[in-house]
């Protein structure tokens, strides 16, 4: 399976997830020279591709000063714009990031996302939405058709919420020109909100780059007295690994990666050992009837989304 790593927690010090453990009184630049440390160690255990957005804190920064120390063309970038963040690593922000598919913003962040080439690969709308209207705003469609053109780049959306699928259904419908703008999709999905699963097949046989995010549902995979309802979920998860000799983490993203094994795993851990618990995935395979079982557990989308808006930002 090909596992990439996403920066959300290494460019802030905050993220949705309920077992993200920040040390107290960490400074700036120890968290940095820690997220430093990560790429360089998730390079070193064969990560290739990195995403990374503005709306991460720190996060292009980090990844653009740790690329400059690498010659290597296999390396491939996804970046993004629409988001602001604008919490300033104050641990007491009530507002973390703030979305704008603006064409004005638009360019302002690409203006520093284009730094990333020639290893820039996948250019996308943050949590791409139907709200926003950005699917339909001609005047931010035909300037990233004219990026995907004069880069080859890949275009495409990452996506949020419970209309995830109907999203997806409006962007593969969006032509510049008379040719398809979107190329990749980043979408949640795990073994509790598995509605990527009704559009999958239309997006392989497009040829559509898919990126899994979340696979690990902000850490409810993870035993917690918190979601006493997920008890035969936990109870799964850790048979398996057991039997497996691996973590909950690698069974999760072993689920993600066999539904969809043309797909991109994004691993969202914010320290080494993570990432090498994460990486254990390649190193069994389940079965067909693990497959079905853990398939057992999804949930209403609805309520998937609803539960993950009172996660806190810890």
């Amino acid at each position: 399976m090909q596992l990439g790593l996403g920066t959300a927690a290494l460019g802030r010090p905050q993220y949705i997830n309920v077992r993200q453990e920040v040390p107290e009184g960490q400074d700036l630049e120890t968290f940095k020279a820690q997220g430093f440390s990560v790429l360089e160690n998730a390079y070193n255990l064969g990560v290739r591709y990195f995403d990374t957005a503005p709306g991460y804190g720190l996060a292009e920064q980090l990844v653009l000063e740790w690329l400059q120390t690498k010659n290597d063309p296999s390396i491939q970038i996804a970046t993004k714009w629409g988001y602001t963040y604008v919490a300033n690593f104050d641990i007491n922000a009530t507002i973390h990031e703030i979305k704008e598919h603006s064409i004005e913003k638009l360019k302002e962040q690409w203006e520093v996302s284009k730094a990333f080439m020639p290893h820039l690969r996948v250019y996308q709308i943050h949590s791409a939405s139907l709200e926003t209207g950005v699917l339909d705003n001609e005047a931010v469609l035909i300037p990233l058709a004219f990026l995907k053109k004069e880069h080859k780049l890949e275009i495409g959306i990452t996506t949020t919420g419970d209309n995830q699928v109907d999203v997806i259904k409006k962007a593969l419908d969006v032509t510049v020109d008379g040719q398809q703008l979107f190329d990749a999709f980043q979408v949640t999905y795990n073994m509790l909100d598995q509605s990527l699963g009704k559009i999958s097949r239309e997006l392989v046989q497009q040829e559509k780059r898919i990126i899994i995010k979340e696979a690990l549902a902000n850490g409810r995979v993870f035993r917690n007295k918190a979601y006493s309802h997920y008890i035969n979920l936990y109870g799964e998860l850790e048979r398996l690994a057991y039997k497996y000799k691996v973590g909950v983490d690698a069974i999760a993203l072993q689920f993600c990666g066999q539904t969809l094994p043309t797909s991109i795993l994004l691993s969202g851990a914010s320290n080494t050992a993570q990432l090498q618990e994460n990486l254990k995935l390649n190193t069994f395979h389940l079965s067909e009837d693990e497959i079905l079982e853990l398939a057992l557990f999804k949930i209403d989308p609805i309520t998937y989304w609803k539960e993950r808006s009172h996660l806190k930002w810890n």
